[in-house]
């Protein structure tokens, strides 16, 4: 309905709807001023005027006119139209909601499919926890954590990963990355200075540790996982490595390593930084148990639900050797008092009724799936690219041949609509070309039409 006046205001008002006529009003005006349809300095109808169009009483304009003038929408004074204020926002809040599209061939590694998010079992959990949950969970709580959800991740832990944990030990964080950083300031405290790091790494975990003003140092990985001997000749109190399931390699720690890696952490007095980010993804045998299990006293266990449920809900964990656990509380204080109680209940519902067992188990037939469409589809389309990594985890790592530019072609294939990540970027010392490919966000039948693409965009930068 239009409201008669020197401006072209469009307003309707939805007498069945479960929100109030007023809120409806002021809902309207304000995203017209955001948006730049009500200008700055527009002068309104009187709220006389507009109510007499809309069919409501004067007083709904007048309290929406009030309201939105003490947000700093409007502006009114005595015997002068109401106008929208000189400094009122006129950004377009549709511009914050509209993201930037994804690739059409999605290969981008890092995230799982976030459409398989278990939306009915999460709503029926947090319907559950809000029912079942004391008053005392929504004050102040533990910064650890609550109990329900540190009890429920000791058995879930102790079950699927082997981690030797008690729910006192255990500390609820805010994703992994938080973790990492709440740990990296307990060691900074006791006197180290450099952490080693696998070679190449996950490029988004040496960002927190250097700002920490930890230094970080590169120790290479092979086949059989990280290079002890090299790290055993480096001088670090600490190391940060991916056992299960190596990024971006794709390899597993071999098992004399992991004994060994396990020796110099007791030679040194130095600590394990376990990373288990994907370990539940294995899909030609059991994942290898966690480190953690075998010397707690020296392994620092890190994980979150941001691979297997949704990154969006910001949970992991930490479980911390007792030398560095109370230094990390204190941490963890200082910087959030705690992780969201309400997403922590929920998940612990998830935990204790079966359901995030069973979304795993129905996750990982769907990434097995297109594991292999993948490996077939390269095999067919470009069977001079060599792959790396166990059966495992959510993405492949790709050699490319040694005349191929890699950015050359990480920007040849974003034209042609695939996206995913070069080795580069993760490495800090001389690599032959490689990309990473990702199958966790891309759908089953973009698969093989997103290789028939990436290998015209490898035929386009090979020279000759």
């Amino acid at each position: 309905m239009k409201a008669s006046s020197d401006i072209d205001l469009m307003v309707s008002l939805d007498r069945d709807a479960a929100v109030g006529l007023r809120a409806q009003l002021e809902h309207q005006l304000r995203e017209s001023v955001r948006s730049g349809t009500l200008r700055h300095g527009a002068a309104l109808p009187s709220t006389r005027a507009l109510a007499r169009e809309l069919g409501v009483a004067r007083g709904v304009v007048m309290e929406a006119y009030a309201q939105l003038a003490a947000e700093g929408y409007l502006v009114s004074s005595q015997g002068a139209p109401t106008r929208v204020a000189a400094r009122a926002a006129t950004h377009s809040t549709r511009a914050l909601l509209d993201e930037p599209p994804a690739p059409r061939f999605d290969f981008r590694p890092g995230a799982p499919d976030v459409a398989l998010f278990p939306r009915t079992a999460w709503a029926t959990a947090l319907r559950q926890a809000l029912r079942d949950a004391p008053d005392a969970r929504f004050s102040y709580s533990d910064p650890r954590g609550t109990p329900e959800l540190r009890i429920a991740l000791a058995t879930y832990l102790g079950r699927v990963r082997g981690v030797a944990a008690e729910p006192a030990t255990i500390m609820v964080t805010s994703g992994l990355t938080q973790g990492l950083v709440l740990t990296c300031r307990a060691l900074a405290a006791r006197g180290v200075r450099r952490v080693a790091v696998e070679e190449p790494g996950s490029a988004d975990l040496r960002g927190p540790i250097a700002t920490v003003g930890l230094e970080w140092v590169p120790i290479a990985v092979d086949e059989g996982g990280l290079d002890v001997g090299a790290l055993d000749r480096a001088d670090v109190g600490a190391v940060l490595v991916t056992p299960a399931h190596q990024y971006p390699t794709g390899v597993v720690l071999a098992p004399e390593r992991r004994a060994a890696l396990l020796a110099w952490a007791a030679d040194r007095d130095a600590f394990v930084l376990e990373d288990d980010y994907d370990a539940e993804y294995r899909y030609d045998r059991q994942p290898v148990g966690a480190l953690q299990g075998l010397d707690p006293e020296r392994v620092a266990y890190m994980s979150s639900i941001s691979k297997t449920v949704a990154p969006a809900l910001r949970v992991g964990w930490l479980v911390a050797p007792p030398a560095l656990a109370e230094a990390i509380e204190h941490e963890k204080l200082d910087d959030d008092r705690g992780t969201p109680v309400l997403t922590q209940l929920g998940l612990a519902v998830l935990l204790e009724r079966g359901a995030l067992d069973r979304h795993i188990r129905s996750s990982r037939l769907v990434y097995r799936r297109r594991r292999d469409t993948l490996i077939e589809a390269l095999a067919r389309d470009l069977p001079e690219l060599r792959l790396h990594g166990a059966a495992a985890g959510l993405h492949l790592l790709v050699d490319l041949p040694p005349d191929v530019d890699e950015d050359a072609l990480v920007a040849a294939a974003g034209a042609r609509g695939v996206g995913l990540d070069g080795l580069a970027p993760h490495t800090a010392r001389p690599h032959g070309p490689a990309v990473i490919l990702g199958y966790g966000r891309i759908a089953d039948p973009a698969i093989e039409p997103g290789v028939r693409a990436l290998a015209a965009a490898v035929q386009a930068v090979t020279p000759g």
